[in-house]
Parts: structure tokens; sequence; C-alpha cells
């Protein structure tokens, strides 16, 4: 009996000697998969090596009060912003007193990186499109006034270039081979705040919000004050230029969008080269090819941009495309979507002969079209009469001027008025200043007189859609109150 016990005793101990070591087998498998897992990215060593070479951007302009703090802020935003003396954007600056009327008056701020050691910086265009003045302050406190050297309001990329040497600069990496899901760094000062580091991933590629960028989507937090900082991958590199956000606030919502690098360097290298980016066009309009249209006709998939006009007399016309025709490549290169045919010509030098393949009515031909140049934008002029009195704004939050007729000659424009000031519903919808109104819900605006008369007379409960005009590109936007 005694030895039956013996006997199971030790049996007992084999499993559970057996199952021990299962488990700890079982452990050491999961171990690697385990210690990914909890490990998170250390950011300290990047942002201690590249936040140098981030800059926080002032601009300043004179004799009128800015309007690029027009979006609303939440009250308790600001409270902290004043309790700390920190302005904020386009606010009088508390530490310095009131100022004159021809004295700079700070109009937004910004952010950027330093390109290179003697002093070529690259941000947004809209951060400093319309400055009179551009301040850069290094992470080290040093400030320098800026030049702009040139700014392309399409790709919303700048450069402006600081009187100095030796400065520490970004290693450019490739935004190309960034992946969905990869971690990403944004430096920058949002509302102000010098060398503000946030993180995140990258949420989605080659998202189309813009006619010659697809741009990439993080949930990193950005800000107003982040345009214009640099977007980096967990090697210090610079992968984009944070640019846009999507929010019905104004501040961040977790969804913001960069300029990927590979593009803006190209548009840096002209700016710096020639101070304007040169393009190419054929004179087209064109909209996407549905599902529907496509398996109606004959395309089989729905890819191409579907010509709705050729511009009389320009390039396409000339070259014998028609309306109604679907591009289907461009040198060869299929167009998978109809944003892919601007950025393609676009990126084709004015004066090279170009191959499209159209369909048309069941079957593709190949069309030859001298490529010709974009016209550069052209920069809006203020009307500079000293007596006029500052713009109301209206129901819509806008306040607006009329055009004068040398405006609307080179804009070759028959009515419109400008934007001078936007803020709230406006604001959120994405007005700028500088932005020319052409029509409010259907009905084409003449004056500030019509224009303020239909704002009057716009339901607050009911959204609002104006034909804008921004350089030489127009776009409907729906002013939406808030509920």
């Amino acid at each position: 009996m005694r030895t039956r016990l013996h006997f199971l005793h030790a049996q007992v101990r084999a499993r559970a000697l057996l199952a021990s070591l299962l488990m700890v087998i079982s452990i050491a498998a999961l171990w690697p998969g385990l210690a990914r897992a909890q490990s998170l990215p250390d950011f300290t060593e990047l942002v201690e090596r590249v936040g140098p070479a981030v800059v926080n951007i002032r601009t300043l302009e004179r004799g009128r009060q800015s309007s690029a703090g027009g979006a609303e802020v939440d009250p308790n935003v600001e409270e902290f912003f004043r309790r700390f003396g920190i302005p904020l954007p386009g606010r009088p600056d508390p530490r310095r007193g009131p100022r004159g009327e021809d004295e700079p008056q700070q109009r937004g701020v910004g952010s950027g990186f330093i390109l290179s050691a003697d002093g070529f910086v690259m941000t947004n265009a809209h951060v400093v499109d319309g400055a009179d003045e551009v301040l850069v302050t290094l992470s080290d406190k040093r400030e320098f006034k800026a030049r702009i050297v040139g700014t392309d309001r399409r790709t919303d990329v700048a450069v402006v270039k600081l009187d100095a040497t030796g400065l520490p600069f970004v290693k450019i990496g490739d935004s190309d081979r960034l992946k969905v899901g990869e971690w990403v760094v944004a430096i920058g000062s949002p509302f102000g705040l010098e060398n503000s580091v946030t993180a995140g991933i990258v949420s989605a590629k080659g998202r189309d919000t813009g006619d010659y960028l697809p741009f990439i989507q993080t949930d990193v937090a950005i800000n107003p004050g982040n345009s214009g900082g640099p977007l980096l991958n967990l090697k210090g590199e610079v992968v984009g230029i944070n640019s846009q956000i999507f929010s019905r606030s104004g501040g961040y919502m977790g969804i913001a969008f960069a300029i990927p690098i590979a593009d803006a360097m190209r548009v840096s290298e002209q700016l710096r080269t020639s101070g304007r980016v040169i393009r190419g066009r054929i004179g087209v309009q064109i909209a996407p090819v549905t599902k529907e249209v496509a398996e109606s006709i004959g395309l089989g998939k729905p890819a191409g941009a579907l010509v709705q006009n050729a511009e009389a007399g320009g390039p396409a016309d000339k070259a014998g495309i028609e309306a109604g025709d679907i591009i289907v490549k461009v040198d060869g290169k299929p167009v998978e979507k109809s944003v892919d045919l601007p950025r393609m010509i676009g990126n084709t030098k004015p004066g090279t002969k170009t191959t499209l393949q159209v369909f048309r009515r069941g079957s593709t031909k190949d069309i030859t079209v001298t490529v010709a140049e974009f016209e550069p934008d052209r920069p809006m002029r203020r009307t500079s009469d000293p007596a006029a009195s500052a713009p109301q704004k209206s129901a819509l939050g806008l306040a607006v001027t009329d055009l004068s007729d040398a405006q609307k000659k080179e804009m070759r424009l028959r009515g419109g008025v400008r934007v001078e000031a936007v803020e709230g519903a406006a604001a959120r919808a994405g007005l700028r200043e500088g932005d020319v109104i052409l029509s409010m819900d259907n009905t084409e605006i003449s004056d500030v007189k019509q224009f303020n008369q239909l704002a009057q007379k716009a339901e607050k409960a009911k959204a609002v859609s104006v034909l804008v005009r921004r350089g030489e590109a127009v776009n409907y936007l729906v002013i939406r109150p808030a509920r």
C-alpha cells in the first residue's frame, strides 16, 4: 500500500513538473511577441537630434488688423494662454502692450524646418502668404528676419531664407516608403508653444484632398501653429510637412494631413531656383468616372479622367480631345483616378509632346498633345484707400470688400467679393482671407451690397454653398451653422 502511494505521489510530481516545463516553453516561445507588444518607441534621442532644426515662424503685417485669429477659440483655452502671457495667433501680444496703427501687428504663428546650413527653411505657403514681415525663431532663441524665396499655393509649400550660416538642418527621408501603421512624430509650435512634440501613426496614404498632392493622413495631434512643421519617421528623417487638419472646432480631432516630402522637395527646388513652380497644363475640365458610367460604356472598370470640357484653342482642343473622352493613360502610365491627371500633366515640362490614350465611343485612341504652361499664382493686391472703413462681418462670419476694376480685369471676372476677415462657421468651412466669393447658393455675386443681402436672408439653420476662387482655382465650400 505504501509503495502504491509512493508511486502515485511520484506520478503527481512528474505531471506537475511536466506542466511547469510546458508553461516555461510556451512563455519562452511567446516572449519575443510579448516584448514587442509591451515596448513603445522612445522619441527622446530623435527629438534631441532634430529639435534644433525646427523653427517657430511669426508673421507680421502693417496698418491693418489681422483676421488670422478669426477662428473660434475655446474660452478655457484662451484663459490658459492669457494666464501664461502667451499670445494666440492673430491676437495682440499681452507682453508688449498696445501698438500704434502703423506698427507691425502679429498676423499668425506657424512652424518650419531648416533644409540646409546656409539658412533655407521650408514651411507652408499659407503660413507666410500675405505677410509683410516673417520672423523665424530657433530653439536656442536666436531670431532672424526671413526673406520669402517663393510660395506655391497649389501645393501649400513655401521656402524662406535666413541670413545665417552653420545652422542645424534636417535629414530628408523617403515618403514613398512610408507604411500605414508606422510611428511618426511631429514637432512644431501649436498656439505659439515652441518645439512641442506629438506622436502617432500613419492612418492612410494617398488621401485626395488636393489637386496636386496625395496627402499622408495621421492621427498625430496637430493644432493651429503646427502648420509647416516636419513629420518625422523613427529615424528622425522628414517624411512630410504638417499642413491641414479635419476639424469642426478648429482644434485637433484625430485626423491630420501632411504633404509628402518627396513632392514638397520637388516644389522647393523650383522655388529656390526660380522663385516659382512651373507646371504643365492641357486645358481640360475633368470629372471622375463612376462605376455605372464605366459599365454602361464598356470601359470595364471605373478609371481614367472624364473630359467635361476642352478649353477652346487650348492644347487638348488643338490636338483633337473632345468632351466625353476618357483619358486612361499618359505616356503609357495608367490614370487610375481623375485626380491623377492634373498631377501627371502638372509634372510635365511645358513644351513637351505627350501621348494621351483616350477611350472614345467604345475604343481607345492615342492622341499627341503639346503641354502648355500653367499660369503662375497671382498675388491678390489690396486696395490701399486710407479712407476706406473696415469691412463689417456678415451674418455668416465673413467680412468682404468689392473688387476693384483692375482686380476684375486681372482675374478676368465680372463680379465677386474679396474675403477680408473670416471667423466662426465660415472659418470652419475652410474660407480664408484673400478668397474671392463668386456665388452664393447658385446666385452670382456682383458686389458687397448684394452679398450682404443674401447673407442676411440665409436661414440660420441651413447650410449655405459658396463658389470660391483661390489663386487660379475655384471650388465649392459649404458653410454649416453651428448646431
